[in-house]
């Protein structure tokens, strides 16, 4: 059978042709990034998909560079040896990887300490890493991008708060808009003399400053740093959450409030080994809690999403071209792995076109859903026939994906399961599902229906394989057999459109055309 790679065929309308074999994006497919921060080192390095891209390697050392930094004014000297020693094994992995290079920056700890300068040109004599100090508005802003790489069309107020500083900016039609830095970090909190009382008089105060700066930002608050993810799991377990990924997880100003209550009662060491958090984060959990109070109580957002992208993000986002910037996240990673890992890599889009009489009248919305859907219906086809459908349900919700709400997780994953299994019911996942409702549900099931029957009229991509048609209010599901598609249409098949057509509770007929 020949194979033919979706380059090859048209392009998806207003989704464009694929770009993740574009010259300009393979330049991206292999990127590492560090950012020396207050509390930690990490680097990070990107491949797949650049639009969406994979976490090929991802390490973090918790090294407190600004510990006790308001007291002395110089970087943690603790933390300085063990950040120079993350460094250093930084570039000899990144070497050993043959990455032309290693793109750092240093964030409030560094660009406010008296030997800030001193410890990089220490890095440089003993890595030969050269260290990008950026300020604080410089810092939000990369921030700020690292939240449009996962949500494009986002708008709203992102704060990212690090170990001695937080930072604040404004997004909208994707750009960057207002930005301010601030000393609200736990670790500079953590150092101011009077107690719990003193501290939350001294962010009050400084938040008052920030609105004034900022104005008004009731849109959707955007929380950027490792504070606040280990905060959303603590609310994640107050709540009994289904679905441990942080990307997108909501939570409104009531729940947060409501999980500051059940942290200041709670027993720090259980709480911390039940949701998964360092000691070393819970730590710090008490100074950021009081800060996103005051933030929520001053800003007043409608919504509050957790961010997984922050500034290592924005870092590879700065060097996007901007026809990639525009894509969208989900379907471009969607493609990429049709590409590396389906069978019949195109064949998504032919069935994309063959399930769509069923959703005319979807929302775009739902429509990226069933198109991500088509692409990754047959990525999992190496696991085990008897456990596929559970593979496949478990890598979209887990998977990194940008552009994706938890439901569309859920719905994209129920879809795929049905895809390889009439029934849901039984299996470990069904507390996930009560993240849609069961109208959703049921789209879900349809759709990975008319996948499942799509498949077996799997010809070459160039090959007539049926079309279907769906008139709703009659409840009539047609199918029209071209010719050269009757030998597939066995027993097997007929099963399944007999159980499509139940989903949609609609009689079905075969049409033969010539």
């Amino acid at each position: 059978m020949k194979q033919t790679v979706e380059t090859d065929i048209p392009d998806w309308g207003s989704f464009g042709k694929p770009l993740f074999d574009n010259p300009e994006a393979r330049a991206l497919s292999r990127v590492g990034v560090v950012d020396v921060g207050s509390n930690s080192v990490r680097m990070v390095i990107f491949d797949g998909a650049a639009r969406s891209p994979a976490y090929f390697y991802n390490e973090k050392v918790m090294c407190e560079l600004g510990a006790g930094l308001s007291e002395t004014g110089r970087l943690n000297p603790r933390g300085r040896v063990r950040a120079l020693a993350a460094l250093r094994r930084f570039r000899r992995l990144a070497d050993d990887l043959g990455l032309p290079g290693l793109h750092v920056v240093a964030t409030a700890a560094v660009r406010e300490a008296k030997d800030g300068p001193d410890f990089c040109d220490e890095v440089k004599s003993e890595t030969g890493l050269t260290v990008a100090v950026i300020d604080g508005g410089e810092e939000a802003r990369l921030s700020a991008q690292g939240v449009l790489l996962g949500w494009p069309g986002a708008y709203g107020l992102i704060c990212d708060i690090g170990g001695s500083s937080m930072e604040l900016a404004e997004i909208g039609d994707g750009d960057v808009g207002r930005r301010v830095t601030s000393p609200l970090g736990p670790l500079k909190l953590r150092d101011i003399k009077g107690g719990r009382r003193a501290r939350k008089a001294q962010i009050k105060a400084t938040m008052e400053e920030l609105r004034g700066e900022m104005g008004k930002q009731r849109d959707r608050l955007f929380l950027v740093g490792g504070s606040w993810r280990a905060f959303a799991r603590l609310d994640m377990l107050r709540r009994g959450y289904p679905l441990n990924v942080l990307h997108e997880y909501r939570m409104t100003t009531k729940q947060v409030h409501q999980t500051i209550k059940f942290i200041e009662k709670g027993d720090p060491d259980e709480m911390r080994s039940l949701a998964g958090v360092s000691s070393s984060r819970m730590a710090l959990i008490p100074y950021a809690m009081d800060v996103l109070a005051r933030l929520i109580r001053t800003f007043k957002p409608k919504d509050i999403a957790i961010s997984s992208y922050g500034i290592r993000e924005g870092l590879l986002y700065e060097q996007m071209p901007q026809m990639l910037r525009d894509r969208d996240p989900l379907i471009e990673a969607s493609r990429f792995s049709e590409a590396k890992d389906a069978r019949l890599p195109g064949f998504g889009k032919h069935l994309y076109d063959f399930v769509m009489p069923l959703f005319k009248s979807a929302p775009e919305t739902r429509v990226r859903l069933v198109k991500a859907a088509c692409l990754l219906h047959d990525v999992s086809w190496r696991a085990h026939p008897d456990y596929r459908a559970e593979v496949c349900f478990d890598y979209v919700t887990r998977a990194n994906l940008g552009g994706l709400k938890h439901s569309e997780r859920v719905f994209i994953g129920l879809a795929l399961q049905h895809r390889y299994r009439n029934k849901r019911e039984g299996n470990r996942f069904e507390p996930l599902y009560k993240l849609l409702d069961e109208k959703d549900q049921r789209q879900a099931e349809i759709l990975g229906k008319a996948m499942r029957f799509g498949a077996m009229l799997w010809m070459q991509n160039d090959a007539p394989m049926g079309t279907l048609r769906f008139y709703p209010k009659k409840r009539q599901l047609d199918l029209l057999l071209p010719k050269a598609a009757r030998p597939l249409f066995n027993e097997v098949a007929e099963a399944r459109l007999t159980s499509l057509a139940n989903a949609l509770r609609s009689d079905t007929r075969v049409i033969l055309r010539d």
